[in-house]
């Protein structure tokens, strides 16, 4: 299980370091793609004000669901149940959710791939029904990168070369309860079995002798990688693909490069930083997610969904004025973006706060927003307003209130 055992160590560790491995100025390009769209509950863990991931395309929010008792999330395969076969299955992961059995011999142990190595496997998917699921006479990745699902990059790991095998995977390390809506298409809860056959494994190549043009696809692939994952909910799986990366975008001493080719780099790094961040709340791992737009805002000072997500940590984390001063900021370059004013409303609600502290923190806000007659438009029912003064606003109420009193008492002297 070492991909699972990287991808976690990638999930807490944020993305700063510079030799490390999923939309404004860059990122602003009509790229946008929408949030995963299911209804969201009003709960402690409600990131629903999140603006959206760098493009990637519109689909369901992806939000993990309960398995079963059994920890399946599927059927167990007829394979997996005949014990009258039982010694031609090698259990790869002890529990009876990935097994794999030899059709064709290999080459020998002696010729099995390693870990970071690109290979190269013929693939036939199908459900347990026989119905087809994909089907690539040549599929390259990289072993160990969770290129592919699990069940993939697990197995093919203890294949030799040239060797043929059947692959039974639960759904749990193919495309989870979701399933996947793009291609390859899988159904929620799909047990797969694989046909594969090993073609070819070679290293991968360096980083730093990689033309910059191969660079910058290789760089895109694995953050496209990444939003696939985000979109099925497998969060940790993201921020190891967007951290892989990172490490491509970073990597080289930078001659023969053009000033184009540069910004392009830029740019797929700053949208895996910012990528990897909404993936780090949603794993809750907030100090990750603060380096994160950190790194982004140091390349992009004015990165709308940087700072929004800045502020949303911040005021998860307590730090209430300087969340309401970033936020502010965010307004103030998109005044008009109702998710950027209601960031801070969540996270107050979500605090464990007495009433009086909620209503002096929502006022601190609305103060700050309305501070020394800025014309940021106010959040209201009525649509954009030019902000009021608030002291006017008290004074007004109290009049009011004050007269209805005065009147009360006259009636009642008479």
């Amino acid at each position: 299980m070492a991909a699972v055992g990287d991808a976690q160590e990638a999930a807490g560790g944020g993305a700063e370091s510079p030799g490390r491995r999923r939309r404004t100025s860059l990122l602003d390009g009509g790229e946008d793609f929408e949030m995963l769209n299911d209804e969201e509950e009003e709960d402690d863990d409600d990131d629903g004000d999140l603006p959206p991931l760098e493009d990637t395309a519109a689909g369901k929010k992806a939000a993990v669901r309960k398995e079963g008792e059994d920890g399946t999330g599927s059927e167990q395969s007829p394979a997996a149940e005949d014990s009258s076969e039982g010694e031609e299955w090698l259990d790869v992961l002890g529990n009876g959710q990935l097994r794999k059995k030899v059709l064709a011999a290999g080459r020998g142990p002696d010729s099995r791939p390693r870990k970071g190595q690109t290979v190269r496997v013929r693939l036939k998917a199908s459900l347990q029904d026989g119905s087809l699921v994909q089907e690539e006479p040549s599929l390259d990745f990289t072993l160990g990168d969770g290129d592919v699902i699990q069940a993939l990059d697990l197995a093919v790991q203890l294949m030799e070369l040239e060797e043929k095998a059947l692959i039974y995977s639960d759904a749990k390390y193919a495309y989870g309860t979701l399933g996947n809506e793009s291609d390859p298409a899988a159904p929620p809860a799909a047990a797969l079995s694989l046909e594969v056959q090993l073609l070819e494994a070679s290293d991968a190549p360096d980083l730093e002798l990689l033309p910059p043009r191969e660079k910058i696809a290789l760089a895109d692939r694995k953050r496209a990688r990444g939003n696939a994952c985000y979109q099925r909910g497998d969060y940790v799986f993201a921020v190891n693909s967007y951290g892989i990366a990172l490490q491509i975008t970073e990597s080289g001493s930078g001659v023969g490069i053009t000033a184009q080719e540069e910004e392009e780099l830029l740019d797929v790094k700053v949208k895996c930083l910012n990528n990897m961040a909404a993936a780090q709340l949603k794993l809750e791992h907030h100090e990750a997610a603060l380096r994160s737009c950190v790194s982004v805002l140091a390349h992009q000072p004015d990165n709308i969904k940087a700072l929004f997500r800045k502020g949303k940590v911040l005021a998860l984390q307590g730090e209430y004025a300087e969340a309401i001063r970033i936020l502010k900021r965010a307004l103030k370059l998109e005044p008009t973006n109702k998710e950027y004013h209601s960031g801070i409303s969540k996270p107050i609600a979500q605090n464990r706060l007495s009433p009086g502290t909620r209503v002096t923190l929502h006022k601190l806000f609305l103060h700050y927003l309305c501070e020394g007659g800025s014309e940021v438009p106010c959040v209201n029912k009525l649509g954009p307003r030019y902000c009021i003064n608030w002291k006017w606003l008290f004074g007004a109420t109290a009049v009011a209130i004050g007269g209805v009193a005065l009147s009360v008492v006259i009636a009642a002297r008479n």
